[in-house]
């Protein structure tokens, strides 16, 4: 993310906060006639600002400061007033389930969620209307066309709000007439970013042209790069074997020899807790259809190693009786009606703290595939084994970016989020992955 987008963004999050406080201060203007006493100090500051930093959470986790969704739109409208929702909800929860705050605010509940509702949408229509006018800050000159080029250029144009425009896009590449003219393109252009395919560099001429153009202070940038930027995964079809030799290392080990044990430790607690719950489902599922409640299968993990993976059962005990197949995770005619349940609230995925804890699975890393599977695609996919560079994961980026795969063609987009994630894995992506997840599940998006 470049500087001009986290301001954006940290200009959203400080205005929501100002708009929280401010609603606080006129629903106590409106309850008692006055802004500002002892009372608003004593008995609302405190607990508010309990309730508003959860508020900034939820609307993170929603996507509320996603620059990619800040669009006004159906879309963007009902996932703020579904989000605002959730937060009432929770706040009234807070507030009647906690007995060691003096407060129980109905009619001043009331009333500041009908002030910050209006108040914010405002803010937040106003917010978006003047992202998608704004002069960009990011100036681009693309050299080079093909699909990948015309992803990037479709897509920015779609969403001016991410601050990105194309000023010039020399086509032909080397052979555009004015691609000797650099230097006096991005002066009268503005240009901030140079977007070079990666075989310009390995011409000479090219390369030195391109390189006496460093001194007008503008940023030169592969186009896979700016794809990954742009789409926050890798375009496998610019990608050549000395991009993974540099960027594909081991310089993540010491991250996952201190996150392994951690993660084996949480996923036992983890297990004690919810032990209730799983006999519960296990239970249920022995009750309403003929065999195990658990299902197993061969999975294909880190370096290739296959282990075998638990789920609880969704599916009819008859269901490959004709061999491994592909499934429809939403649509699927041999899920059983509680199978359904448990995929869309993914409660089905639990037994897997099992693997957590045998050092089989991490709670984020690509999904493991069947074997079967694996033989397939491996032959259709290029570098598709480089996933198993990682331990897998029980969610993952391509999890929370992308559909459930049910074609080659499915995991083709997926391979791309997966090679992503274990080129930048790191502690903070993690949690956003997880943060994410728990966004998905909330939701229940696709």
């Amino acid at each position: 993310m470049n500087n001009g987008s986290r301001f954006k963004q940290l200009t959203l999050i400080i205005g929501d906060i100002g708009i929280l406080y401010a609603s606080l201060l006129l629903t106590l203007w409106f309850r008692y006639g006055k802004f500002f006493y002892a009372e608003f100090i004593n008995a609302h500051v405190q607990p508010f600002t309990i309730i508003f930093i959860f508020w900034i959470v939820i609307f993170y986790i929603a996507g509320l400061y996603d620059l990619q969704g800040l669009k006004n739109n159906f879309e963007f409208e009902k996932r703020f007033w579904y989000t605002t929702l959730v937060n009432i909800l929770l706040t009234a929860l807070f507030f009647y389930a906690n007995p060691s705050f003096a407060i129980t605010p109905k009619t001043n509940l009331g009333i500041f969620v009908l002030v910050f509702g209006c108040v914010n949408y405002l803010w937040r229509t106003l917010f978006n209307a003047l992202l998608g006018r704004s002069e960009a800050t990011n100036h681009i000159l693309l050299v080079g066309a093909n699909q990948t080029a015309q992803e990037i250029v479709d897509y920015l144009q779609q969403n001016p709000q991410l601050g990105y425009r194309v000023g010039t896009w020399m086509k032909e590449g080397l052979h555009d007439k004015e691609f000797n003219h650099l230097a006096q393109i991005i002066l009268s252009e503005n240009i901030t970013t140079i977007v070079i395919p990666a075989h310009i560099k390995k011409d000479a001429k090219s390369a030195k042209l391109i390189y006496k153009c460093l001194v007008l202070g503008v940023e030169i940038v592969d186009l896979a790069r700016m794809y990954e930027i742009v789409f926050q995964k890798v375009p496998l079809a610019e990608l050549e074997e000395v991009w993974f030799l540099e960027n594909l290392s081991t310089k993540h080990k010491i991250y996952e020899s201190v996150s392994n044990p951690i993660e084996r430790l949480l996923a036992l607690l983890l297990g004690v807790v919810l032990l209730p719950l799983l006999a519960l489902i296990a239970v249920i599922i022995k009750l309403t259809s003929p065999g195990s409640a658990f299902f197993s299968q061969r999975r294909v993990g880190r370096n290739e190693q296959e282990f075998t993976i638990w789920k609880f059962r969704t599916m009819r005990a008859d269901a490959e009786k004709d061999g491994p197949q592909w499934a429809n995770y939403f649509n699927d005619p041999r899920v059983t009606w509680f199978g359904n349940i448990l995929r869309k609230s993914h409660l089905d995925e639990l037994p897997q703290l099992y693997n957590i804890i045998r050092g089989e699975l991490s709670f984020v890393g690509p999904r493991p595939e069947r074997p079967e599977f694996v033989e397939k695609l491996r032959k259709e996919l290029p570098y598709y084994d480089l996933r198993h560079l990682t331990k897998p994961g029980i969610t993952g980026w391509a999890q929370i970016n992308y559909r459930y795969a049910a074609s080659a063609t499915d995991a083709y987009q997926k391979l791309q989020y997966d090679i992503y994630y274990i080129k930048n894995n790191s502690l903070l992506l993690d949690l956003v992955i997880i943060i994410r997840t728990i966004k998905f599940l909330v939701t229940n998006h696709d």
